[in-house]
């Protein structure tokens, strides 16, 4: 009998990535992959490990899927992921539920992990987190035919005091320019438009294999690839944005006018004990130089609040930063005190619900925030992705260019018979909370 495998995601887009060439891989090898967690004789769980929150859901998912043992046709349970990369004789000493585990440089041997599983052998394949992204690999995308993601680095060298990701992802590796075109140009003669460029830091793309900054060029030679209509940047270092990267993204018609740059927090006591770079005037600096050369740019960045030492006058002012520099979209995150992490030793720990307070002011200001600044879009013409119908409402939903998949804003739109993955025309007429609304322009 053929095993059904079911790929669970959990985490980010980089392990959304490494769940699709699982999928390709098992594909590859002759087994049926299936969406129905009842049918599947083989759940591979992908998991995240970034912080207590994510470890926990990790967890609980690996708990609640074993009990498919018992109830359904499920005769393996696989691990794979950041989870596995960090907590390998944890997870194989404390949960015997877990069939057999792969780590993050290792999951291209997902096969030979299944099959060891299948017979009771309950492997544990976790190296050096190295993978090689140089590697032609199957892929099967599992985001919509018109979109999807493209690794361009791995790991990170940015040693930030409370992140795990090197840990977990090892050192920063980029890929080459012809790998990742290589990629794309797959990706768009399946029919893909848009293309989101990721890495932990995208920024410092090819400065261990070129001579210098290459994220420019990058972005202009996917640009040019055919089919490709809109390329999207996420996690963008603040410490290596130039001044030719600006005037890409300013120019190319094609790159998204959208950055996604984490700036975890405005004052530069806390900024120095997380170990991030620049201070506050260089991160208002980049925000001025971004605006001004980059006119109608949507700004995404992530804050954290209850850093170890932050104070009511340190919040107050994060707040204050918040309402002067008028980020379009913003994320906020309790920090959260890492094993094996710098900041975990640091003293004046903040309490949880004090974190969660903090949190929740925050967004609260940035609901306003996002409220003005989806204003200022009323009567603009805007190209729209379209990417579902609403029968109940009887409109299309989409994004624009200044909305991530999954994260961001949507645009409902009316008075139209629209195509999914079409890019319409649709001038402004609504702003909402986060979101807008408005017709198509015959």
């Amino acid at each position: 009998m053929t095993e059904k495998v079911k790929v669970v995601t959990l985490g980010c887009e980089k392990n959304l990535v490494d769940s699709e060439i699982m999928s390709g891989l098992i594909h590859e090898r002759g087994y049926s992959l299936v969406d129905d967690k009842e049918e599947a004789t083989v759940i591979i769980v992908n998991t995240c490990g970034f912080i207590d929150a994510a470890k926990e859901e990790s967890v609980n998912t690996i708990l609640d899927l074993a009990e498919l043992k018992q109830t359904a046709s499920l005769k393996a349970l696989i691990v794979s992921g950041c989870l596995t990369q960090r907590y390998k004789k944890e997870l194989m000493n404390e949960m015997p539920e877990i069939d057999g585990i792969v780590g993050t440089g290792d999951f291209d041997k997902i096969n030979d992990i299944i099959d060891e599983a299948l017979v009771g052998k309950r492997p544990a394949l976790v190296g050096n987190p190295v993978f090689n992204y140089e590697q032609k690999l199957p892929r099967r995308v599992a985001t919509p035919r018109y979109t999807a993601y493209v690794k361009i680095a791995e790991g990170c060298d940015n040693a930030c005091t409370f992140c795990s990701i090197p840990i977990m992802r090892g050192k920063f590796r980029s890929r080459s320019i012809e790998s990742i075109i290589g990629e794309v140009e797959q990706l768009a003669a399946q029919g893909v438009k848009e293309i989101s460029l990721i890495a932990q830091d995208s920024t410092n793309y090819g400065t261990d294999l070129y001579d210098g900054f290459m994220l420019p060029a990058l972005l202009n030679k996917v640009s040019e690839v055919e089919g490709i209509e809109w390329v999207r940047l996420h996690y963008a270092y603040p410490g290596f944005f130039t001044d030719e990267l600006i005037d890409v993204i300013a120019t190319n018609p094609k790159v998204c006018k959208y950055i996604d740059m984490p700036l975890q927090h405005s004052e530069d006591s806390i900024l120095k004990r997380m170990r991030r770079p620049g201070r506050q005037r260089d991160s208002r600096e980049l925000i001025r130089k971004i605006r001004e050369r980059i006119p109608g740019v949507s700004l995404r960045t992530s804050l954290i609040v209850g850093f170890p030492g932050e104070t009511e006058e340190d919040f107050e002012n994060l707040k204050a930063f918040i309402r002067d520099v008028q980020f379009d979209r913003l994320g906020v995150f309790t920090y959260s005190q890492e094993e094996d992490t710098p900041a975990s030793r640091l003293p004046d720990q903040i309490a949880d619900d004090v974190k969660e307070y903090r949190q929740n002011v925050l967004m609260e200001v940035q609901r306003e925030i996002s409220n003005e600044r989806g204003g200022s879009r009323i009567g603009q013409v805007l190209d729209v992705l379209i990417e579902r119908y609403d029968g109940r409402n009887d409109v299309y939903v989409g994004r624009t260019q200044f909305d991530a998949p999954e994260i961001d804003g949507e645009v409902f739109v009316g008075g139209a018979d629209l195509q999914i993955g079409q890019l319409a025309k649709v001038r402004i007429t609504h702003s909402f909370e986060f979101d807008l609304s408005g017709e198509v322009v015959a």
